[in-house]
């Protein structure tokens, strides 16, 4: 019979977020056990390898689940309240994952000095594909005026982005945070009116 876990994955998880703070990626697996008081070899039974321990730490893998929505809502509802729920789940994604992102760019931008970099891809890409193929499916079925759906997705997704920049990583000292739900209903108040058939 197995021995049961005396260690949960959620406090590997808490000790790797405190290596990866004080170390950034270039923390060993070695100090990451040590801290959580396992070995390695239960380190790596419980995480493949040390990226996807780092995806577990910085949130990485629930951060797209408000992009996987978006196939389902293709003809379904509202269009303006389809796009300002999607906006409003990728800011709250954002929230919770940026202060850990950049545990990632702690490193720098260099994917050859940065292996976290290659396996994230371009996320920013990947959100504005998957929008304009939510557009250009609305566009079809005539509930989108007909728009070249990648522009639109980008400056969307480009919007989104600079209020998270401006918003959680450069918040201004005695300034009151712009509210995330109004500044997406006041861009969709924005941008709708090119959409809207």
């Amino acid at each position: 019979m197995a021995r049961p876990r005396t260690i949960t994955d959620e406090q590997i998880v808490e000790a790797a977020r405190a290596v990866f703070v004080e170390q950034g990626f270039s923390a060993t697996t070695a100090e990451i056990a040590r801290r959580a008081g396992v070995s390695e070899g239960t380190l790596f039974k419980r995480f493949a390898t040390k990226e996807d321990m780092f995806e577990e730490v910085v949130g990485l893998r629930d951060y797209a689940a408000w992009r996987a929505e978006l196939p389902t809502l293709v003809g379904a509802g509202d269009v303006r309240r389809n796009l300002e729920r999607s906006a409003l789940r990728f800011l709250e994604a954002s929230e919770r994952i940026v202060p850990n992102l950049m545990l990632i760019f702690s490193r720098g931008h260099a994917p050859a000095h940065n292996p976290m970099l290659e396996r994230l891809g371009n996320p920013v890409r990947h959100d504005a594909d998957a929008l304009a193929a939510y557009l250009r499916a609305e566009v079809g079925l005539g509930r989108v005026r007909p728009v070249d759906a990648d522009v639109a997705a980008l400056t969307l997704v480009g919007t989104l982005t600079h209020y998270v920049h401006r918003e959680l990583m450069l918040p201004e000292a005695g300034r009151e945070p712009l509210d995330p739900g109004r500044f997406v209903r006041g861009l969709l108040d924005v941008l709708w009116p090119g959409l809207e058939p």
